[in-house]
């Protein structure tokens, strides 16, 4: 505070004597120009002029999901600035297999983080000498970050034995009821097909060795299953949420969906309906709209799981929790909403229907848009590729079971 430097330099000893601090002086000190030839005055601008503490946390971030948001604001908390590295595809389909998700939908994820500064694509799996000295050099990091449970590397060691040997590594808690191999197991009810139980647990597996997973446990069975282990409570979602409110004037932009298996779509069409007005509200539908509309097996994450992904993107103002499938004149008033938007990729065509449409209302008031969507992907799209990377797992296990010797070099 500027009371607070003014007190500060109020007086300065020099030479035994005190004179008193000019309006020049001050003047000088708050521009950060005070001579260095000065001790005190040194010191002083040494103090304005810290350098911020910069933390580097890496990971797949593969089907990205409120469990890796979590790791990233945990991150944050230990910095001032949180730079993120994002394993290449090469790099996790070297280490783990193939990705459903591809590198650029996994960064515009990471950037879409509120927490998250800077991004680093193509960072490298495991961080080697190289690399690190890269981290400190020319990214300016003071601390390495990663969760509480083990990661692994293939060939046995840990792969953040470097920092943590340097004195760079810092620890964070890992969050419980959620995790990669958990949500690929309730998955894997919707892409149910005529498959053996290996290919399921393996794609399960796949999942279980990486930055951000744990190990391994399917409970005895390979099938996966549908229960979310997740407890939500009132402080997480305090910490995750802005804690602001629109002001007087604001123009509020209005979006609903259900925001299954949040992904690079979702987080395109935000950004877009953010760029529309000054406070982005958006509603997320419950467990029982979403399966009446996609059936039985969704939504894949619960509501309080699917709040907290899209509360933790940035482009994101305040949620509604448990929206009403239809946008009523009630809803509007309440809110304040100046404009109601829908993407024209989505899992439903409701929102052109002439009939039964649940924006029927803000079409009639003349404040329903909508609006191009940026990225052709769905919640549909991630079931599909998963289901495509089952077919071309049992496809491989199939020729090498019938491989048979072939003469020649």
């Amino acid at each position: 505070m500027v009371w607070e430097k003014e007190k500060i330099v109020g007086s300065c000893i020099i030479g035994g004597a005190t004179f008193a601090v000019g309006a020049t002086f001050l003047h000088l000190f708050l521009k950060g120009e005070l001579p260095l030839g000065l001790g005190l005055g040194a010191r002083l601008v040494s103090f304005r002029k810290r350098r911020p503490v910069r933390v580097y946390m890496d990971g797949c971030f593969d089907m990205m999901h409120y469990g890796h948001c979590n790791a990233l604001r945990q991150a944050r908390a230990l910095g001032d600035q949180l730079v993120v590295g994002v394993v290449s595809d090469e790099e996790i389909i070297a280490n783990k297999g193939p990705p459903v998700t591809p590198l650029h939908e996994r960064m515009v994820m990471v950037k879409a983080v509120k927490w998250v500064d800077e991004v680093i694509s193509d960072a490298p799996y495991a961080i080697t000498e190289d690399f690190m000295k890269r981290l400190f050099d020319e990214y300016q990091i003071d601390y390495i970050i990663h969760g509480d449970d083990p990661c692994v590397l293939p060939d046995g060691t840990d792969a953040y034995a470097l920092a943590k040997k340097a004195g760079r590594y810092k620890q964070i808690k890992r969050t419980e009821g959620v995790s990669s191999t958990d949500i690929v197991g309730r998955m894997l009810l919707c892409v149910r097909e005529r498959s053996n139980s290996h290919s399921h647990s393996s794609l399960q597996r796949q999942f279980s060795h990486g930055h951000n997973s744990p190990k391994f446990d399917d409970g005895g069975s390979s099938a996966g299953t549908r229960v979310s282990h997740f407890l939500p409570t009132s402080r997480r979602i305090v910490q995750f949420s802005n804690g602001k409110g629109p002001g007087p004037d604001a123009r509020i932009i209005y979006i609903d969906g259900a925001f299954d298996l949040f992904h690079a779509g979702h987080v395109e069409i935000l950004r877009r309906a953010r760029e529309l007005g000054d406070f982005l509200l958006v509603g997320i539908h419950n467990d029982q709209t979403v399966s009446a509309r996609s059936g039985a097996r969704h939504p894949i994450m619960n509501l309080h799981e699917r709040s907290l992904s899209v509360l933790a993107c940035r482009y994101v103002d305040e949620v509604i929790i448990g929206a009403p499938s239809e946008v009523s004149k009630d809803t509007i008033t309440t809110f304040d909403i100046s404009l109601v938007v829908h993407g024209t990729v989505a899992e439903s065509d409701d929102f052109q229907k002439e009939e039964g449409n649940p924006y029927a209302v803000p079409i009639s008031m003349g404040i329903f848009q909508i609006l191009e969507s940026p990225l052709d992907i769905t919640t549909s799209t991630i079931i599909k590729r998963i289901k495509r990377n089952l077919k071309k797992e049992a496809s491989e296990k199939k020729y090498y079971e019938q491989k048979a010797f072939v003469t020649g070099d």
